[in-house]
């Protein structure tokens, strides 16, 4: 019965996912962080449906994120990820990635805070610099200076991210790695005994 390795032990999957009832497992940070990567090895490892704010915000509007920023501006954006949010988390559990700004609306953040645990995927400006760069459709980049444009992001919404329930330190590792530090932090947020993901054990 080891065809998912990956997964922990079923006690322990079992006593966290009771605690957590129908919550959601909330990952915020800026882009680049790994929210929907460690999101999905985090969903996987705890057998729980794994959901993409912005994925679920283009399927509804029928059009892109940046789309969505040009013809509407950020504002408007906004208000349309503060209400898909809303309507996702009354169907926890699951596991939930969201876009770097949709924390940064108290609204949102006092939903999460009622229906779900935040996790704040924490990434250093190295790592995110050369994460982004890779990628060409980051609206708020769009800009001479990514690089300043990153660190002005970090310093408005770093003391923000830091209210989320758990923090987790990402880096340049594995996301099956990453993803076992943030089910041992959510076992530790929730007081259940700690689960030990297979990764921990290999030599």
């Amino acid at each position: 019965m080891n065809a998912l390795p990956a997964n922990p032990p079923d006690e322990g999957r079992i006593a966290l996912l009771e605690t957590l009832g129908s919550r959601s497992v909330v990952f915020v940070g800026l882009m680049g962080a790994g929210k929907t990567a460690i999101g999905r090895k985090v969903a996987a490892m705890l057998s729980l449906p794994f959901i993409d704010s912005d994925q679920e915000i283009e399927s509804v509007s029928r059009m892109t994120v940046p789309e969505l920023f040009e013809r509407y501006g950020e504002p408007e954006f906004r208000a349309l990820e503060q209400r898909v949010i809303l309507r996702l988390l009354e169907n926890g559990p699951q596991v939930l990635s969201t876009g770097g700004g949709a924390f940064m609306n108290a609204q949102t953040r006092e939903a999460i805070a009622s229906h779900g645990v935040s996790v704040w995927l924490k990434a250093d400006l190295g790592l995110l610099m050369e994460r982004v760069s890779k990628k060409q459709n980051r609206p708020l980049l769009k800009n001479p200076d990514p690089r300043g444009v990153l660190e002005r992001l970090m310093s408005e919404r770093y003391p923000v991210y830091a209210t989320a329930d758990i923090t987790v330190p990402t880096r340049d590792d594995r996301k099956e790695v990453i993803a076992g530090e943030v089910v041992c932090a959510l076992c530790a947020y929730l007081g259940v005994a700690a689960i030990t993901t297979s990764d921990e054990v290999e030599p």
